[in-house]
């Protein structure tokens, strides 16, 4: 007699995979960006958002004026006194 229901193996289990975000730099430095264009998708503040640039609720970097994008560094101050380099999206 066969079983009612399919087993627990890798054959329950398959189609079930999360799809991919797409995450990353969509234009990069030297670019034109147009006005409301999306900059950097990211997962919290690997970017910072710079002159002519503002952060989405999703953490994405999106440009507030025409213009061409720069990237530049700066030094954070972490809560614990040290410090870290961040990489910070403007446009010109």
């Amino acid at each position: 007699m066969a079983a009612p229901k399919k087993g627990g193996g890798s054959s329950a289990k398959l189609g079930r995979d999360s799809q991919p975000k797409y995450l990353g730099i969509k234009i990069n430095e030297g670019q034109k960006a147009k006005i409301g264009q999306t900059l950097v998708k990211q997962r919290g503040t690997k970017f910072l958002a710079g002159k002519d640039v503002k952060r989405a609720s999703d953490d994405s970097l999106y440009a507030m004026k025409d213009g061409v994008v720069r990237f530049s560094q700066k030094r954070k101050r972490l809560f614990d006194g040290s410090y870290r380099i961040a990489k910070v999206v403007n446009i010109k």
